[in-house]
């Protein structure tokens, strides 16, 4: 599907002390990204577009993020309620078929979720997943140091190396 077919939502947080965010970069929420109920549709596209590490399974119900690396996590089944950016967040409904691209920094909790919800997670090459939680004394200033050194990935992991991010994520793009 075409980017111009794509309603792409950008959310942009502050870091709070305890969830770092990401400092120049808004989480991308492309709506509807995808058609049907096929976690393995989901998983060829986050591949063709060269993210990795491919997994499948749900969102941890603690704040959480990753200061390693950038996500994507593309729905393929259900829906969630997910609040983005730590306590003082937004909560966004993600549904089937939509794809949220989380610089690195971006918090992430379940807050409800169908009892069929399935994602499928991914990172972008030469990347390593960290998982910090919100709520771990002593992470943030280590955190934020590393979250400004992970680079822009080569593509964006639905519209590969012409849409997404390469366009919003302009500075270091």
């Amino acid at each position: 599907m075409a980017e111009d077919q794509i309603e792409t939502v950008e959310l942009a947080f502050d870091d709070d002390g305890a969830t770092p965010n990401h400092p120049d970069f808004a989480l991308l929420l492309h709506k509807g990204a995808i058609r049907g109920d096929d976690a393995s549709r989901i998983e060829a596209m986050f591949a063709a577009n060269g993210w990795v590490g491919l997994w499948r399974d749900g969102v941890y119900p603690f704040h959480h993020y990753h200061s390693t690396c950038h996500e994507a996590l593309g729905v393929a089944r259900g829906w969630a309620e997910v609040q983005f950016g730590g306590e003082q967040g937004e909560t966004v409904r993600l549904q089937s078929g939509d794809v949220a691209v989380l610089p690195a920094g971006t918090g992430h909790k379940r807050i409800d979720a169908s009892d069929d919800f399935l994602i499928v997670g991914a990172y972008p090459p030469l990347q390593p997943y960290d998982l910090i939680r919100s709520d771990e004394a002593g992470e943030h200033d280590a955190a934020v140091e590393r979250i400004a050194a992970v680079p822009v990935p080569p593509t964006d992991p639905v519209f590969g190396e012409a849409g997404g991010l390469k366009q919003r994520w302009v500075k270091g793009g």
